[in-house]
């Protein structure tokens, strides 16, 4: 009884072990994405984003380091629990904005280098990996 039921949590862990991550993480080939473009303006800012394993996102804002969650499964995102760093700089307010529009994405598609974020409202954020 032992051995059949150790062999059914080993076959479980193996199982497990080869479920692809269907989240954004399991596609973008490890890439840091630079904000290019924020609601069809551009953006000068060192606005960063990437995507770890099982759903964790980091980056950095205009101002501060930041890491979030992503559970959605592509070609859906949902980017929530953000949490920065506290320093100051002239562009908290762009840094803000941006953290709003990040948590109101709804969609991600991927293309060669570039990662479009939308939502049902129209607004966008470009990204480009470098």
């Amino acid at each position: 009884m032992t051995l059949r039921i150790t062999s059914i949590l080993v076959l479980g862990l193996l199982l497990s072990a080869c479920l692809r991550d269907e989240t954004i993480a399991g596609y973008d080939n490890e890439q840091t994405w630079h904000l290019t473009e924020m609601q069809g303006k551009p953006v000068d800012a060192p606005v960063t984003l990437s995507f770890g394993n099982r759903g964790k996102v980091v980056g950095q804002g205009p101002c501060n380091g930041f890491t979030a969650q992503q559970s959605a499964p592509l070609p859906w995102i949902a980017i929530d629990q953000i949490t920065a760093t506290e320093m100051s700089c002239p562009d908290l307010q762009t840094e803000f904005v941006f953290f709003k529009a990040l948590e109101s994405m709804t969609l991600a598609e991927l293309s060669g280098d570039v990662l479009l974020l939308s939502n049902d409202s129209g607004a966008q954020l470009v990204f480009r990996a470098k």
